[in-house]
């Protein structure tokens, strides 16, 4: 998928590479990797199509913070978007809609052509990944799923431009692993399409069941402001950056700058666990990704991600995943 990024002067660079119906729907996996650098700021790319699925992400460093950007005449797709690092504002002038997409959040966006603006923070880095559906798949694909889903596709079917929801969801660490999968597929030929074809329907399956659960909380949210949402946010990062010696409740409140009770509610609220059991889960599967190096040590494995012993990992391994570390190799 090509965009059209202009400079200051209305000169224009294109990064990715323009789709058609034929690349789109090849038997096989078709792949490529790119590296950008222009005057607005540098990128790689990856881009992976195969039987009416694109899939397309990458790292970026912005030197501008807006950015006019095109993308007309592409195949009419589905987008499954994640912002994984850094986020951004996307103003589609053609709709009259605002996409405010931050970091770790995740929708699913229906519109065909783009012509507006993106906000980027400048000299950080952005990483975003993306699996798009042709639209005629993702209909038959939803015919018969949520009612969340078949409503979203009727509003494709008539050709609005729309989102699955208002409200951007976390991304939660299945959706992580799935993505992670994708990234390090080692599958080759037909095995590798039947691989992706099958992460990316579990993909689309992770995110409708998020808008599900979402849609049908009633209660009310302990979280009212921005304010403490980014402070949730912000608990998050702090917590899995330092998951190797996490911080006591008491510690990570008074880091984020909100009081005690508001972060367990408020952690539970936005991330559907408690604090230390989405620790849990997220020190486990990142040990699954760790051991698929097989010249790492399990014992190493198990003192970086902060257990106190190699039995207490052992025995949250296997309880998590059903087999030993040992066996998951």
């Amino acid at each position: 998928m090509a965009l059209n990024i202009y400079d200051g002067d209305e000169r224009y660079y294109v990064v990715g590479n323009k789709l058609d119906n034929n690349a789109l729907n090849q038997a096989l996996v078709t792949e490529r990797r790119d590296k950008y650098s222009f005057p607005f700021g540098d990128a790689e790319i990856v881009e992976i199509a195969f039987s009416g699925i694109y899939i397309v992400y990458g790292d970026m460093l912005v030197k501008k913070s807006r950015l006019r950007i095109k993308s007309f005449d592409e195949p009419d797709m589905v987008e499954l978007h994640f912002s994984i690092m850094g986020g951004g504002i996307m103003e589609n002038y053609l709709t009259n809609k605002r996409l405010d997409i931050k970091a770790n959040q995740h929708n699913i966006i229906y519109s065909p052509d783009f012509d507006g603006m993106a906000e980027f923070t400048v000299g950080g880095p952005h990483k975003f990944f993306e699996v798009n559906f042709e639209r005629s798949r993702f209909i038959d694909l939803t015919s018969e799923s949520s009612t969340l889903l078949r409503n979203f596709a009727e509003n494709i079917m008539n050709n609005r431009s729309v989102e699955i929801s208002s409200e951007n969801l976390p991304i939660s660490l299945a959706m992580h692993s799935c993505i992670n999968d994708i990234m390090n597929c080692h599958f080759t030929g037909g095995l590798k399409l039947l691989f992706l074809q099958s992460k990316c329907l579990e993909l689309l399956a992770l995110q409708a069941q998020a808008f599900e659960e979402a849609a049908r909380k009633t209660e009310r949210p302990t979280l009212k402001s921005a304010y403490d949402k980014e402070r949730i946010y912000y608990a998050r990062e702090y917590l899995l950056a330092n998951a190797c010696k996490p911080p006591s409740l008491t510690e990570l409140a008074k880091v984020a700058g909100i009081n005690e009770f508001k972060l367990k509610q408020g952690f539970k609220e936005t991330f559907g666990n408690s604090v230390f059991a989405y620790l849990s889960d997220y020190r486990l599967m990142k040990a699954k990704e760790l051991l698929a190096d097989k010249q790492v040590d399990i014992k190493n494995i198990s003192d970086d991600l902060g257990y106190s012993s190699v039995q207490h990992f052992n025995k949250a391994f296997t309880r998590k995943f059903g087999l030993s570390p040992g066996k998951a190799r």
